[in-house]
């Protein structure tokens, strides 16, 4: 094994490592949402510096086997997405924060409507995740295209909520600030499944060397 593989292979351990904890980040704030538990909101936010910690360490990782060492396309296009793909998963776990500070404000009012969409767009979007990262782990563009296709669901469903959060604002003035809280934590969770989209689209530029995003 030639010494880049040994480090580039630490590389992507790291960045695996990442990758469960912004898992557990983004199924923390689901279950916070559901049951209103700031306690636990309060928690997943606190826990947000460790992933800007590891989204560092892989940055500078990257960095140094790119100056140690004279990558081969391969290995250049393996470092590269390693350190998009850290980026992605950091700015997942912002959004995951996001919703955790509208779980605070909506915890002590009572719900708006059931959370039922946004349970489904919230789990549909957590697999999102698994699978972008699995199809990272078995370099599967296969795999990854499906994560990108998924993404048309999350859409569809952030629309219908958007509709019906309209239309209880519409017929109750007063429910307008819980129901804009609601919206943002729709459209966060609708911004998570789209950089899932992003690492399953950097997965299939790593294994094909094809660029598809922004393509049909």
């Amino acid at each position: 094994m030639r010494p880049f593989d040994a480090e580039a292979q630490r590389l992507k351990d790291r960045l695996l490592s990442m990758g469960e904890l912004v898992e557990k980040q983004i199924v923390h704030a689901k279950h916070a949402l559901l049951e209103s538990d700031k306690a636990l909101a309060n928690k997943i936010i606190a826990n947000d510096h460790k992933v800007n910690a590891m989204d560092v360490e892989i940055d500078e990782a990257a960095l140094q086997l790119l100056a140690l060492h004279n990558p081969t396309a391969r290995d250049l296009r393996s470092i590269t997405t390693a350190m998009k793909i850290a980026t992605e998963l950091e700015r997942i776990s912002d959004l995951a924060e996001n919703i955790c500070e509208r779980v605070i404000e909506l915890a002590d009012e009572p719900k708006l409507k059931p959370y039922t969409d946004i349970s489904q767009m919230a789990e549909s979007s957590i697999h999102m995740v698994k699978g972008s990262l699995q199809s990272f782990v078995n370099e599967d563009s296969t795999l990854a295209r499906q994560v990108c296709d998924n993404d048309d669901l999350v859409d569809n469903l952030t629309e219908q909520v958007f509709r019906e959060l309209l239309s209880f604002m519409l017929e109750e003035p007063k429910s307008i600030t819980r129901g804009i809280r609601v919206m943002f934590v729709a459209k966060y969770i609708e911004r998570i499944a789209d950089h899932a989209t992003n690492i399953a689209e950097l997965v299939v530029y790593l294994v094909e060397g094809k660029i598809i995003r922004h393509t049909t």
